[in-house]
């Protein structure tokens, strides 16, 4: 029976298992079991990975061990023993290990998951869509599609602002850019930003203080905040600061927090009356579920009985 499960700290509220056990419940594992997934726990990372490596064919990875993972990976493929896939390497994060028969490999479904958030947001219905047409691995028609769709939508590039540069952060500048945004990075430290920037000049990544928070997010079409806090300008904003830009698009926002939104109900209202997109947490949540599973199992997960359990 192979075993699926999450490691991170703290993990206990996680809804990675509601989401895993509904995107399978209809499904047996070749032995008859059904697929479940274990929340494992623990500050100790080696202790973690060990227990991955002992008893577990793919685990999700999550604060504080992202980065963490993906040097252990990275060192186990200088060894012949390691696989690092797409752009992950490029983000220097991985939230996802599965084992192969090249070792273990690191996905990263933080992005895979914005790539489909965000063309739902644009397209709605487009998800289930690419699913039911190309089966597990339609994010990367989706990735296709929404760039080829991309000049239709806007009469200029769009712009997209990155708030926070952690291991979510890094995700979402890399899936902006590669889905034809100009991306902004903003962080709490520009020193951060900047060295992202720095390493990854292919996307001419433009990093801009704090303190330019309000105003990017009026400039820009895609704003996706990863902070863990809301920033006090958010309670400042008016509807108009949401609104778009001429002929522009719709604003979208979507943020990472699914327990403690950084965009409250107020600041969601002002969105709404500027006719603008929000994207919540756990909505990147379901995405990062569903474009991520099937890397673990194979199987394309069921949308629907993900979303039920989400709602309920």
């Amino acid at each position: 029976m192979a075993k699926y499960g999450l490691i991170g700290d703290p993990i206990a509220t996680s809804k990675s298992p509601l989401l895993f056990e509904a995107a399978y419940k209809e499904q047996e594992q070749p032995d008859g079991s059904p697929y479940k997934y274990d929340l494992i726990e623990g500050a100790d990372f080696e202790a973690s990975f060990k227990k991955f490596e002992e008893e577990y064919s793919a685990i999700n990875v999550t604060a504080p061990f992202k980065e963490l993972a993906y040097a252990r990976v990275e060192e186990l493929a200088e060894q012949g023993k390691g696989v690092i896939s797409g752009p992950v390497a490029r983000i220097g994060a991985t939230n996802l290990l599965v084992k192969t028969s090249e070792g273990i490999a690191a996905h990263n479904s933080d992005f895979t998951g914005i790539v489909a958030a965000i063309a739902e947001a644009y397209y709605p219905g487009i998800v289930e869509e690419f699913i039911k047409e190309y089966g597990d691995r339609f994010f990367i028609k989706l990735h296709q599609f929404f760039l080829m769709s991309l000049s239709r939508r806007f009469y200029q590039q769009p712009q997209a602002l990155i708030v926070g540069c952690g291991g979510a952060g890094r995700a979402a500048a890399v899936a902006a850019a590669e889905m034809g945004f100009g991306t902004v990075l903003m962080n709490r430290t520009l020193e951060k930003a900047q060295a992202i920037a720095q390493a990854m000049p292919e996307y001419e990544f433009f990093p801009d203080p704090i303190k330019d928070f309000k105003e990017a997010v009026k400039e820009c079409d895609l704003i996706i905040y990863t902070l863990p806090v809301a920033l006090p300008e958010i309670e400042e904003f008016s509807a108009d600061d949401f609104a778009k830009k001429g002929a522009s698009d719709e604003k979208v926002i979507m943020e990472a927090n699914y327990k403690n939104p950084s965009f409250d109900e107020i600041a969601r209202a002002k969105i709404a009356a500027a006719e603008g997109i929000y994207i919540p947490g756990d909505k990147w949540l379901l995405y990062q579920a569903l474009t991520g599973y099937p890397f673990m199992t194979g199987l394309t997960p069921d949308l629907k009985a993900m979303e039920a359990a989400l709602e309920g």
